[in-house]
């Protein structure tokens, strides 16, 4: 079953963050936003103004990514699943005006919450069905809000998008090992992606490709902003204007601290 899918790839992240709390590596502050391949565009700037935006972050692992949007003035919340990736985050973070950390599953969280400015996710959503997320999600962005989320395309390996609605096995590496564990993941064509979203009342901005440099990793992410559209005509204050869909291709070497891509 699909759920057991998820808890198993759950059980992961929470290995995940086990191995980090005992490591400790020395990460510093995020100065330069990605999404998925260090060094590459589009940054930040995805993202818009964001000062006084009620901001959802899922997946949010160690937090950076939330901290720094709170300290650009947004009210944010930062869901993870993970028991171990919480505790990473609240002991780096413990009193962050303007930040949030909650440990819990997303699809609940989302139903409870009152609707979001901003939700995005760095690499952490095609680890969650759908079928089962995107309905939860669609309703937790209010309208004229906007989500952006970065998700797999193309592993290291080369193999390439999935044609189905339906997970795929890769592997997590351990940071600073060759150690890996078995995760699913559901890596999707855009058109599958764009299908699911505006199938749930959300209409996709823009599409943009983001590559690795090197000639030997084919690892490809694509970055997803999607807007619910507002029941009035007109955008809120603090979003950028629409942008043609298929955007240029961005590189650049690979994050330590991301999920990293299957190999």
């Amino acid at each position: 079953m699909l759920m057991d899918v998820e808890a198993r790839t759950a059980e992961i992240w929470t290995a995940y963050g086990a191995h980090q709390l005992t490591a400790c590596p020395d990460l510093p502050e995020i100065e330069r936003w990605d999404w998925g391949i260090a060094d590459t565009g589009p940054g930040i700037e995805s993202l818009g103004n964001v000062r006084g935006l009620r901001v959802l972050d899922l997946g949010s692992g160690l937090g950076r990514h939330a901290a720094r949007l709170a300290a650009l003035g947004a009210e944010v919340t930062a869901v993870d699943a993970s028991s171990t990736q919480h505790q990473r985050a609240v002991t780096r973070y413990p009193s962050t005006p303007g930040l949030r950390f909650v440990c819990a599953d997303a699809v609940s969280h989302l139903r409870d919450a009152a609707p979001y400015d901003l939700i995005y996710s760095v690499n952490g959503l095609p680890y969650l069905d759908p079928h089962r997320l995107l309905p939860a999600l669609a309703n937790a962005v209010r309208p004229g809000g906007r989500l952006l989320f970065s998700a797999l395309h193309t592993n290291s390996a080369g193999a390439g998008p999935s044609t189905a609605v339906a997970p795929r096995p890769e592997n997590l590496r351990l940071p600073g090992t060759t150690r890996t564990h078995p995760v699913h993941m559901w890596v999707l064509t855009p058109r599958l992606w764009e299908d699911l979203l505006t199938g749930h009342g959300l209409t996709v901005r823009t599409i943009t490709a983001i590559d690795a440099p090197q000639p030997d990793n084919a690892a490809s992410y694509r970055l997803y902003e999607a807007l619910r559209p507002p029941r009035a005509p007109g955008l809120p204050l603090g979003h950028p204007p629409a942008t043609s869909l298929r955007t240029a291709d961005h590189t650049s070497e690979l994050r330590e601290d991301a999920a990293q891509p299957p190999v």
